[in-house]
Order: C-alpha cells, then structure tokens, then sequence
C-alpha cells in the first residue's frame, strides 16, 4: 500500500510540474485494495472446492469412460474381453460420425442396462473359469483364495473373505474397500455364498460380486 501510494504521489508530482519545473501541489490518491471475493483475494489464488459438496472430491467433476476405455477396463480387470461390446457401442455412446459426430459419455439408463448385460456375460463366463483353476496365481476372482480347488465359499473366514474384497476392490476401482463399506460388502458375499451352495452352482457367488463391483460408480468414471 506505501509502495502504491509513492508512486501515485510522484506520478502526481511530475505532472503538477509548472514550465519551470516547479512542483505543483500534490494531492494523495486514496489506492483501492483488491476486492476479497473469493477470485481475488488470498493473494490471487482461487480457492479449492469444499470436498464435503463435491462428494469427496476436489476439482472437476467425475466423467464416464468412454466405449473404448470401458473395454480396456473390462479387459484389464477381469483378463477377457466383452464379446458384444463393439455390437453395443452404438447404444453406449460410441460415434459413427455419420449421424453422430461425438461421443457420449452420458450414464443414462441405455447405458446402465447394457452395462449389466456386459457384466453378467463376462462375470458368469471368468467365474466358472477361476472354478476350474488349481493355481491361485492363475485366477481373477478367486486370487486371494488357496490353491487347489475352490471349495464352499460358505467356509471361508471372515479375514479370507475380506482379502478378497479388497483385492478385488483395489483391481476394478484402483482404491480398496475399508471400515463400514468393507462390512457391507462382506455381509453381500456371504450370502450370496451361502445362496450360491443352495443352488448347487457355486460359481454364482464370484460372478454376483464381479456383477457388483464392475456396475459400481467407481469402476465407469474417472
């Protein structure tokens, strides 16, 4: 502010100046402060979001993977590919720059359906492949289990079975599940375990939390 002020007060003097170089008056100019609202202030710097009003976070808002990131997704996390997503593509918002020239990345409830059906197919299709595998090194959704053969799910410890929730976590959404969150998860496979046996078709409980965990918010945005 005294730096402002002086050089307002010399600007002042040069141009008061009479022909013979004589200082004229000078009159201080009252320097306004930059206004503190919420642009300007601190110093210039803008800000950050609340993360309590952003859901937690802080910046843009989240954003749906597109076609082709979807099917690396799924590729990635479950080790095969959708068969029928390039046959989908159109319905989850793939261009054809024909009719349409953008991709959408709307999560509206077309979307959301074929979604499932994407799931259920390759869920269903790696579940009933990990049963069948005797290396747990081998498998996707029963990584964490022992090797040998898979047996009643029903059987598993409540610490066997909640490795295997945050392994999974951490490989569809890249952020493992904890506290209360973990728990509920927990009392999902449990019954669907328990479900799983009753039916004679044990891998429905791996293929339901694949389901899960690949419809999940966190497994289509970014």
């Amino acid at each position: 502010m005294r730096r402002l002020l002086l050089l307002a007060l010399v600007a002042l003097g040069t141009a008061a100046c009479d022909q013979s170089g004589s200082p004229g008056t000078l009159t201080p100019v009252d320097v306004q402060e930059p206004p503190d609202d919420g642009l300007h202030g601190n110093g210039g710097v803008v800000p950050l979001p609340d993360p309590e009003q952003q859901d937690g976070r802080v910046g843009r808002s989240a954003r749906r993977l597109t076609v082709d990131q979807l099917g690396a997704s799924i590729q990635t996390a479950l080790g095969q590919p959708w068969s029928k997503l390039n046959s989908r593509a159109a319905s989850l918002g793939r261009a054809d720059f024909a009719l349409v020239n953008a991709e959408s990345t709307e999560a509206n409830l077309v979307f959301a359906k074929f979604l499932e059906d994407g799931a259920r197919e390759v869920c269903v299709a790696r579940a009933g492949a990990d049963l069948k595998l005797t290396v747990a090194k081998d498998r996707v959704l029963a990584r964490t289990l022992p090797d040998g053969t898979v047996g009643d799910l029903r059987k598993l410890t409540d610490a066997q079975v909640r490795e295997l929730l945050v392994y999974l976590s951490t490989r569809f959404w890249g952020s493992p599940l904890h506290d209360e969150e973990l728990t509920r998860w927990a009392g999902f496979f449990t019954k669907a375990a328990a479900r799983a046996e009753t039916i004679k078709k044990r891998d429905q409980a791996l293929a339901a939390l694949c389901i899960g965990l690949m419809t999940d918010s966190r497994f289509l945005t970014y």
